[in-house]
């Protein structure tokens, strides 16, 4: 089960675009997420009236390793670590390790 949900704020931890912020546009499952904005590759487009596409080079999101990614904590302004936490209620929420504020707030 993956600790980064599709909406969350990321930071990428390595590759061309370390340090640069998005929003995870999906979880894919072999382990990797599409980031809104980052790790852009151009791809060669054919034309496709049918489908209305024009063709050409295109720019498309490619998916990253979930372990190159963090979730970002708008509290401290860093990559944080996520964990969950069982309330007394029963619900399970997650919740980051610097400060342990719910991630869903």
């Amino acid at each position: 089960m993956s600790k980064i949900h599709k909406g969350d704020q990321v930071v990428l931890n390595t590759g061309k675009d370390k340090g640069k912020r998005g929003t995870v546009l999906s979880v894919l499952d072999s382990g990797h997420v599409v980031v809104e904005g980052l790790n852009v590759a151009k791809k060669h487009a054919k034309p496709n009236p049918m489908k209305g596409i024009a063709g050409g080079i295109v720019s498309k999101e490619m998916p990253i390793d979930i372990s190159n990614v963090a979730v970002f904590n708008v509290a401290t302004q860093k990559a944080d670590r996520v964990s969950y936490k069982i309330l007394k209620d029963g619900k399970k929420v997650r919740v980051f390790k610097s400060n342990g504020e719910a991630v869903d707030a």
